[in-house]
């Protein structure tokens, strides 16, 4: 996994016209992804209403039939310390949305261990899940981890649970940390990936839909210092943004 190695590289900008065509579109990328390594390949999940249309998606034909599940392990980018069956629970939002509907074997969904004593010790028992799965402890010694990431941005710029001002913004040791304290709403102790794991990608895909991101979108595309902008890809960084999220859109008068 890199430290920042591909934080230079422009990132790709793709606007749809909404969030149906961004479902689709997503779903297209992460098959392409997928299709692109004939052993297993590791998709990193996200949590939040973004991704929701893209999962249902591919529960559904024709996507449910185009996806190898043997051979693809689904992770998440990161999680709240609640019960599995919790609304808040992204990794439980993902089984009811697609992974409970499909025929993915179950050792091939890797849930971070909400059910742990604390927020750290669910941490380290997923770097150690995620180290065991890459084959090593050492950044880089085989390739990305992950083949797609994906990845949302909230209204004050955080993405995964990596918030502004937080100490984990500057991690570089840790493959994974707890957060005892969240910076935004819901404010329940998460799980998060630090910034060079998720950047051990081929591609990290940010998606954002709606009108209510147009904001948030504006300060990410003028290069405001936060966490969204902090992200970085060793592959390709591209974010997926549907028309209402777009800055450069206008209220009808």
């Amino acid at each position: 996994m890199g430290r920042g190695m591909a934080a230079d590289k422009r990132r790709q900008i793709l606007i749809v016209p909404d969030e149906q065509a961004l479902a689709e579109t997503a779903a297209e990328r992460l098959l392409a992804r997928i299709a692109q390594t004939m052993g297993r390949a590791a998709v990193c999940l996200t949590g939040g209403s973004g991704p929701k249309r893209l999962y249902e998606l591919l529960a559904l034909e024709p996507y449910r039939g185009r996806v190898p599940w043997n051979r693809v392990h689904w992770f998440m980018g990161d999680d709240r310390l609640v019960p599995q069956d919790h609304v808040l629970h992204n990794m439980g939002m993902a089984r009811r949305s697609f992974l409970d509907r499909v025929p993915a074997p179950p050792g091939n969904v890797h849930s971070i261990p909400t059910e742990a004593s604390s927020p750290d010790a669910a941490a380290r028992l997923y770097e150690a899940e995620l180290k065991a799965f890459y084959g090593s402890d050492r950044p880089g010694a085989g390739g990305p981890l992950f083949d797609l990431v994906l990845m949302g941005v909230g209204n004050d710029g955080h993405t995964a649970s990596l918030f502004p001002h937080s100490t984990a913004l500057d991690e570089n040791e840790r493959w994974v940390v707890g957060v005892d304290k969240a910076g935004h709403e819901p404010f329940v102790p998460r799980v998060t990936l630090t910034f060079p794991t998720l950047a051990s990608t081929r591609e990290m895909l940010f998606l954002v839909s709606g009108h209510e991101k147009r904001d948030i979108m504006r300060r990410v595309l003028a290069a405001e210092d936060l966490p969204a902008n902090r992200a970085h890809s060793d592959g390709d960084l591209v974010w997926l943004i549907d028309r209402a999220a777009a800055p450069e859109q206008r209220d009808a008068s």
